[in-house]
């Protein structure tokens, strides 16, 4: 009977000792630093430079020139929207509800 509660005892341990491993592990869930935030107020070139890094980081090189080619606008003129705050429309022109 000694043994059986002893068992117990260790596996009760052992499952505290694993929580406490994986909760930092969970709750650090993103690395992304200020640095990766949108340029809110940022120049032509600044939101050129966000947006051309931001595609290649998540969706790999090439990105970039496919999108242009796909959506029939470069990054350089949605920079100047971004730029110039007239990014409020939405996608193709449709405002938010």
């Amino acid at each position: 009977m000694t043994t059986f509660k002893l068992g117990r005892w260790l596996l009760v341990a052992l499952a505290i000792v694993g929580l406490a491993f994986a909760a930092p592990v969970v709750s650090a869930h993103s690395n992304d630093t200020a640095a990766d935030d949108p340029p809110y107020d940022g120049t032509v070139a600044d939101w050129t430079a966000w947006m051309e890094a931001h595609m290649t980081q998540h969706m790999g090189s090439g990105s970039v020139e496919w999108m242009e080619s796909h959506m029939g606008v470069t990054v350089d003129e949605m920079a100047r929207d971004m730029a110039d705050d007239r990014h409020n429309g939405g996608m193709y022109g449709r405002g938010h509800c």
